[in-house]
């Protein structure tokens, strides 16, 4: 039986929403400025000792949004120079929200941005688990989740 306490990290789960607009130039052409709601999901690694509480990260979160919260974002910084596409509005709050994240704590494995329910792009962050120090764990903290792992394989084994 798996389990949890035996675990390294911890992870979270927070969504965040952003409500503006934008529009995308289509060679010389501009196309129509129409409003979306943006969902972005980040997928956030604490270490198993670290605790903190929810609202850090959301506030965090909450204000790098907040300057582009009700714009038309082609308009905004850096999205007046960046076409504000579903792409580029995920990899450049991953890239902000990574630097907040790890500020506060935590690293963000993913964020996933989504413009309607069926359309999502999303970034993994891989080396979210390298950026821990291992070696703040104590000895008796990583044999025990070392052979927990051991026990869960040996018990995947007979079943």
């Amino acid at each position: 039986m798996k389990n949890l306490e035996n675990r390294l990290f911890h992870e979270y789960r927070l969504k965040f929403y952003l409500n503006g607009n934008h529009y995308l130039m289509f060679g010389n052409t501009r196309g129509e400025t129409h409003p979306h709601t943006w969902e972005f999901t980040l997928n956030i690694l604490v270490g198993r000792e670290t605790f903190v509480e929810f609202n850090q990260y959301e506030r965090a979160i909450e204000q790098l949004l907040a300057p582009y919260q009700n714009k038309v974002l082609n308009e905004v910084d850096p999205f007046d120079a960046i076409t504000p596409t579903l792409e580029n509005l995920v990899e450049y709050f991953g890239i902000r929200a990574q630097e907040l994240v790890k500020q506060i704590g935590g690293r963000v494995l993913s964020i996933e941005g989504s413009e309607t329910p069926t359309r999502s792009y999303v970034i993994s962050f891989n080396d979210a688990f390298d950026s821990f120090e291992l070696d703040n764990y104590t000895e008796e903290v990583k044999k025990t989740v070392i052979d927990a792992v051991l026990d869960d394989i040996l018990e995947d084994m007979k079943n």
